[in-house]
């Protein structure tokens, strides 16, 4: 499928939202697993991706970090964009197989890191992050770090739709957009989006 918002892209997406997401919500969670975040193109990571393809400058000739990097979405768009190496960073296992599946599918070239990432510097010169601030405990972690690599030089881009922990007063506002979204899982048609700067 192709994302509403990105249409360059390719990727495999569930189909069947609402109904996968709650069999699987429930029957991983039976299991202590996570739900299936990487089998939706959530409204962060298509506005930060449509940003990416629009502005190929913010990471062409960069080493790029996707952090929590889902489907592998918004790391596909920066190497669309000419990036000289991109890491997709997530700690759900099922992440790495997405990623490779959907990095093929565009004939692009993706790294993959499973490790918790937070508070670690890889030396990247651009960190994109998609719909990362859902809640309190994850955003207080990730504020600081992102100020860390921030304040040594490092692009630190956020696409957010809104969600409640999003540390406005820190951020600097690139661009807006309205992005259709799968109405089962937001509860909307459409969330408008917007890419962050640290600054």
């Amino acid at each position: 499928m192709r994302p509403p918002h990105v249409p360059e892209i390719a990727l495999y997406l569930a189909d069947e939202a609402h109904d996968l997401w709650h069999r699987t919500e429930e029957e991983l969670a039976e299991i202590g697993l996570p739900p299936p975040f990487w089998a939706f193109a959530w409204a962060g990571g298509q506005g930060l991706a449509r940003y990416v393809l629009d502005h190929p400058g913010t990471v062409a000739s960069k080493h790029v970090l996707d952090f929590a990097s889902g489907s592998g979405l918004v790391a596909i768009a920066a190497m669309q964009a000419d990036a000289v190496s991109v890491v997709g960073a997530d700690i759900d296992p099922f992440c790495e197989a997405a990623i490779r599946l959907n990095a093929g599918a565009n004939d692009v070239t993706i790294g993959f890191e499973g490790a918790d990432l937070v508070g670690h510097d890889g030396g990247w010169d651009v960190v994109l992050a998609g719909d990362v601030f859902y809640e309190k405990p994850f955003a207080d972690r990730l504020v600081p770090w992102f100020e860390k690599l921030r304040a040594r030089g490092a692009d630190v881009l956020v696409g957010d739709p809104g969600r409640s922990y999003l540390p406005r007063e820190r951020l600097e506002k690139l661009a807006t957009y309205e992005v259709p979204v799968t109405r089962a899982l937001e509860d909307a048609e459409v969330k408008r989006t917007t890419v962050w700067r640290f600054a």
